[in-house]
């Protein structure tokens, strides 16, 4: 089975080439996935699948779990992509994921114009994640005429870049397998872990005065000072509880609280009046997102400081990516690094210090996830933006053969 699914992958190989230039012209920001999606369509159609458009609803903004975007969206009109093939009934089902939106291209005129640098192709999405769309319709075309045993399922996602809407969306309507592999760029390494990563915003009142009445006054500025001291001893203090944590132990800092923005004050003679702090904290699956919020608020209210106990709020309205693990032992995981080493690759199985939405799947699907695709997420949201076709060629070939040793081949 191995050899005629490489020769199958060499022989549509120039196909799915195609696929993938095409796909890179055609815009699909977050927000702008319609045209790319309806065009995945139309090609996975090709090679046998039942293809089905997804609607999405304005309710999933209700959800709990909703990623709010900077500027409000609607989905009105736009969908998520199944593909089914379908199994005899008889083996374990899996679902194949990637997302099709990207980040914005600004600054960089020919990111929608691919072009061809020995086997590489560049453009906004070849990595991140058009690349893997075509690698997993080549993995379908490989296996296009062999019968496998159990369901095989393929979501074709919007959103992922504002924080896993789309994905979101498929999970809330009841999609679900026995494993789920999200392809991400992981250099053909296995991730069935990753951290977490959740934005705060923290808001501070003072009270203003005049300079020359300065001590009258409380600075929102001098009680900024305090909170952000307060968060760099809470860094250290996650830091010391997640060094060595088994299968991040490769990172030097796999955890880290940042700030990132800070806004106060409305004239230089005048004491502050508000402040404002912004920031992330990325965290590993020692620690649940839940748990991340009280720790930060527990923090802040260790200040010894009554005027600040009462006069700021923490709140956390933008992205919020919970950890995610699954038992690098489970079954799927091995079947996946089996793949790998029959298709010659030298792969390692660890965490990843990136999220994506396979926490999703993971945490609110309970399915077992994990992330796995050609390409460097260094090259993700990069100008020049790049792949190696040749790696897409060989995570296909993984995945055609994980496929096939997961779901289960029926006999001629």
């Amino acid at each position: 089975m191995s050899e005629s699914i490489r020769a199958a992958i060499e022989e549509k190989a120039e196909e799915a080439r195609e696929f993938l230039l095409d796909l890179i012209q055609i815009k699909s920001v977050s927000g702008e996935e319609n045209g790319a999606v309806r065009y995945c369509l139309g090609r996975f159609a090709r090679v046998g699948c039942e293809c089905k458009l997804i609607p999405l609803s304005d309710d999933i903004k209700n959800d709990p779990e909703y990623s709010h975007p900077e500027t409000p969206v609607s989905y009105g009109g736009r969908s998520n992509l199944a593909v089914h093939k379908r199994g005899k009934g008889t083996g374990k089902s899996l679902i194949l994921q990637t997302h099709i939106d990207t980040v914005p291209a600004s600054g960089w005129e020919e990111a929608f114009t691919p072009r061809l640098e020995g086997g590489l192709i560049y453009g906004r999405g070849a990595c991140d994640a058009k690349g893997h769309i075509a690698a997993i319709w080549l993995a379908l075309a490989a296996l296009e005429n062999v019968s496998i045993s159990g369901d095989l399922q393929t979501q074709i996602v919007v959103e992922e870049e504002f924080g896993g809407n789309g994905a979101l969306a498929m999970i809330r309507q009841g999609y679900k397998a026995d494993a789920v592999l999200v392809a991400e760029s992981t250099e053909m390494h296995i991730h069935p872990a990753n951290r977490g990563a959740i934005w705060f915003k923290i808001e501070i009142e003072g009270v203003p005065r005049h300079m020359g009445r300065k001590h009258e006054g409380i600075s929102a500025i001098d009680l900024s000072c305090k909170v952000i001291d307060a968060l760099y001893q809470y860094e250290k203090r996650i830091v010391e509880d997640s060094t060595g944590y088994p299968g991040f132990e490769r990172y030097d800092k796999p955890v880290q609280v940042n700030v990132g923005m800070l806004h106060s004050g409305q004239w230089p003679s005048m004491v502050a009046a508000n402040a404002e702090i912004e920031g992330g904290v990325g965290f590993l699956p020692n620690r649940s997102m839940e748990q991340v919020k009280r720790e930060m608020k527990a923090a802040i209210e260790s200040i010894d400081d009554p005027w600040l106990r009462d006069h700021y709020k923490l709140s956390f309205p933008k992205l919020h990516n919970d950890s995610y693990q699954t038992d690098y032992s489970h079954p799927a995981v091995v079947a996946l690094h089996e793949a790998c080493k029959q298709s010659g690759l030298d792969s390692d199985v660890f965490g990843w210090n990136v999220s994506c939405d396979a926490r999703l799947y993971a945490n609110l699907g309970q399915m077992p996830t994990m992330v796995f695709g050609a390409g460097s997420i260094l090259d993700a949201h990069a100008r020049d933006e790049k792949i190696d076709f040749k790696d897409i060629l060989k995570s296909a070939e993984v995945m055609a053969n994980f496929i096939t040793a997961w779901c289960g081949v029926e006999a001629e």
